[in-house]
């Protein structure tokens, strides 16, 4: 456990460029990025994609800026993922922020179509995590969706985030009730959390076709039991 005796708080997070092996997150900038994220997350195909978001379906782009612009103006710090041929493949939002009990949220979470089944989406929440802990020091990352939407809690878990329970009528979702499930990592996690996504997302752990070798909840588990002998 960590020692709070001095604890003076985090700082604030800010805009950060994030690169990887697969992916480079950074900050969305309207004017650079509005057409090939909308683009990216399917044009008129968002509201499917969105249907967990608590917002309203958008009419088309115009509405979705302006969406960005009210959650940017809440807080809320959007950063896009583009991939290693440049494509804008998705984004998520640092959100919620409290630092000065070390806290933040990462939300509005949009996968686009070219992220299934690939390295990803995995290695840009490795990347937004590592951020959070070893470069801006917070005790605890969140991450809250839907309970309905079992994608998304599927995905958390499978990040190694641990599933802390419901919040029931949380929220009104789009004119109907919202149950918010909540999960999270700490501080005191995040060495063996890290070391299982630096070992799957190593060269080795796939194939020549790409396909991954072992899954990440196995390594993750493996290397929990190593830390616990």
């Amino acid at each position: 456990m960590r020692d709070l005796s001095n604890f003076k708080g985090c700082p604030a997070p800010e805009p950060i460029t994030l690169k990887g092996r697969f992916v480079t997150v950074e900050p969305f900038v309207r004017e650079q990025h509005l057409q090939a994220l909308w683009d990216g997350l399917g044009g008129m195909g968002i509201n499917p994609l969105l249907r967990y978001f608590a917002q309203p379906d958008f009419a088309g782009i115009e509405d979705f800026s302006n969406w960005l612009q009210s959650v940017a103006k809440s807080g809320w710090l959007t950063h896009i993922f583009c991939d290693n041929a440049g494509k804008i493949v998705g984004m998520a939002n640092y959100m919620r922020a409290d630092p000065a009990n070390g806290v933040i949220e990462v939300g509005g979470v949009a996968h686009g179509a070219d992220m299934k089944r690939s390295p990803l989406s995995t290695e840009v929440h490795y990347l937004m995590a590592k951020h959070v802990f070893e470069t801006l020091g917070y005790r605890r990352y969140e991450w809250k969706c839907d309970n309905l939407n079992e994608a998304s809690k599927t995905t958390a878990a499978r990040y190694g985030f641990t599933f802390e329970g419901v919040f029931r009528q949380h929220m009104i979702s789009k004119g109907h009730n919202r149950d918010t499930a909540w999960f999270s990592m700490i501080d005191s996690e995040w060495p063996a959390l890290n070391a299982a996504f630096e070992a799957w997302l190593s060269p080795e752990n796939f194939d020549t076709d790409g396909k991954q070798k072992r899954r990440l909840e196995d390594i993750r588990a493996e290397v929990s039991k190593e830390r616990a002998e």
